[in-house]
């Protein structure tokens, strides 16, 4: 398992190395002057060009990127153009809102889902099956934004239930956090939560149909148990597959959603920064939700091996 981990980490370093370097290459080909963007259009050629030697973008991309590598294999990430705060501490300030914003969603998805995949499973074919199936379907087809929307029209300026944006930290007000935190969450978690019940179903419908589970019948063990005693563990591989994954991509940053209900987390960090022509800040942002992803890749490898005891990685 040691060795299995150690090499993949070390598969990770080319992918890392081909991401910044994409993305340094796409944010230098982007229209627009960061020098430009800090002392508006007015100023004069003299100023902008003094800052852009003071910032070091007066240098041939190859020098620059080198030098923005070399910095990061030391462990620094630069500092932001606009505010001059080390990348790291603004990435680690804003992280937390975003762990917490994934968190509830992929529990109000788990929540909603795993029971809702069993019970269509279970009930293949029947209407009940069909209204999960068709809810699903309407889930994954509803664009993010538009949902938010909904739910600020509806809960927010017409019932007044909840506040339609903005943020507390869970210290300072654990309430107003959850009632501030419910609308994002159940906004990402609605498509996250369709996805997984459909995986949930196809599935437990493959496994319930194994040789092994039909001799479980056979012994006279009644449907609830032979689900949930010897088909919910091979039914839940691919579940994990697909919620890792999309946690490790909610980590990265639920950008459309966090910038609807500002919250500051790194979604709308990477949008700021990127009007803002911070190249330091988005290059640092773009590689840390790398760098998530592919540790939530990783653990949902290693979880196969928790769900079936018969995976081994050598």
């Amino acid at each position: 398992m040691g060795r299995y981990i150690l090499r993949r980490l070390v598969q990770m370093v080319p992918v890392l190395f081909l991401v910044s370097l994409i993305v340094f290459s796409l944010l230098h080909l982007t229209p627009g002057d960061p020098a430009i963007s800090m002392l508006g259009e007015e100023a004069t050629p003299e100023s902008v060009a003094a800052l852009r030697e003071k910032l070091g973008l007066d240098q041939p991309l190859p020098v620059q990127y080198v030098r923005w590598l070399g910095a990061v294999l030391q462990g620094d990430l630069g500092r932001s153009i606009r505010s001059n705060q080390p990348v790291s501490e603004a990435i680690f300030d804003r992280l937390p809102v975003t762990i917490e914003l994934s968190l509830l969603s992929a529990l109000i998805a788990l929540i909603i889902a795993i029971p809702a995949g069993v019970i269509s499973a279970m009930r293949r074919n029947s209407p009940l099956d069909t209204s999960a199936t068709t809810i699903a379907l309407l889930g994954v087809s509803l664009p993010n934004f538009f949902l938010a929307i909904l739910l600020i029209f509806g809960l927010s300026l017409k019932l007044g239930w909840l506040p339609p944006i903005g943020y507390t930290p869970f210290l300072d007000d654990p309430v107003e956090n959850l009632r501030k935190m419910i609308m994002p969450a159940v906004t990402l978690g609605t498509a996250l939560s369709a996805i997984v019940m459909r995986m949930m179903r196809s599935s437990l419908l493959e496994i319930l149909d194994e040789d092994y589970v039909r001799t479980a019948r056979a012994k006279g063990l009644n449907e609830a148990n032979v689900v949930r005693r010897h088909a919910m563990r091979n039914a839940l591989i691919p579940v994990v597959t697909v919620v890792g994954l999309q946690i490790g991509g909610l980590l990265g940053g639920a950008i459309i959603t966090e910038s609807i209900f500002v919250l500051p987390g790194i979604g709308r960090l990477l949008v700021d920064s990127i009007f803002q022509r911070d190249f330091p800040l988005v290059q640092g942002v773009v590689l840390f939700a790398s760098l998530a992803f592919l540790f939530a890749n990783l653990a949902v490898d290693l979880l196969y091996a928790v769900l079936d005891p018969r995976i081994r990685y050598a």
